[in-house]
C-alpha cells in the first residue's frame, strides 16, 4: 500500500500531540491518530511501526519542546534566579501541554531509547549549569537535580490533578517553597 499523500511521519506525529494535550496521553492509540487524520489505522504504518513508537516520538517530542521552553527562559540565567526561572517555565509548559508534559514523564522502553535519553541529558544538563553557582560536587549536584525534578514535578502534578484547593498565589507557593530547596543547597 503506498503512503498516502501528505501524511508523513511528523504528521502523525503532530495529531498525536493534539490528541494528547486535548485528551491525556492514554487517548493517543492508532486508532484516534487514524480517525484525527482521516485515515485507516493501517496507513499509520507507512510511517511509524506501531503504538510503542508513536509514544516513543511523542516521548522524545515532549522532552525537546521542554528542553526548548525552559532554555528560553534561563539563558544567560543561573543560581537562585535560574532555578527560580526554569520552575517557572517547567510548570508552565505542564500548565500548557498537558499532554506533552504526562509524555515527557512515561519513557517507553525499547524504542527510541538513546533520543529519548539524549533529550532527557539535554534537561539536566541545563539544570546543572543553572546550579553551579551553588558549587555542588558532581554527584550532590545530581541530587540537587533528583531533588528540584521531584519537587517541581510534585507541583506540577497536585495542580493538573486539583490538589490545591486553598484561596493561596500558586505563583507565591511554588517562590517559597523553591526558596527553601535553595537555601538548603547553600548549607
Amino acid at each position: 500500500m503506498a503512503p498516502r499523500p501528505g501524511l508523513d511521519t511528523n504528521t502523525v506525529l503532530m495529531a498525536a500531540v493534539e490528541i494528547a494535550d486535548q485528551q491525556g496521553v492514554q487517548a493517543v492509540t492508532l486508532a484516534s491518530v487514524a480517525a484525527a487524520l482521516g485515515v485507516r489505522s493501517p496507513s499509520l504504518y507507512n510511517h511509524i511501526r506501531g503504538l510503542e513508537e508513536l509514544r516513543a516520538l511523542l516521548a522524545v517530542y515532549a522532552l525537546e519542546q521542554l528542553y526548548g521552553k525552559v532554555s528560553e527562559e534561563t539563558e544567560g540565567l543561573s543560581g537562585r534566579e535560574g532555578i527560580r526561572r526554569f520552575a517557572h517555565a517547567y510548570i508552565s509548559f505542564a500548565r500548557e501541554h498537558p499532554g506533552l508534559y504526562e509524555s515527557a514523564q512515561l519513557v517507553p522502553q525499547g524504542m527510541n531509547e538513546r533520543e529519548i535519553r539524549e533529550a532527557g541529558e539535554r534537561v539536566v544538563d541545563l539544570v546543572l549549569q543553572l546550579l553551579q553557582p551553588y558549587k555542588l560536587l558532581q554527584e550532590d549536584a545530581l541530587h540537587a537535580v533528583r531533588g528540584l525534578r521531584s519537587f517541581i514535578h510534585g507541583f506540577a502534578s497536585l495542580e493538573q490533578l486539583g490538589g490545591f484547593g486553598l484561596p493561596l498565589s500558586l505563583e507565591k507557593s511554588l517562590d517559597f517553597n523553591l526558596g527553601i530547596f535553595l537555601a538548603g543547597l547553600k548549607q
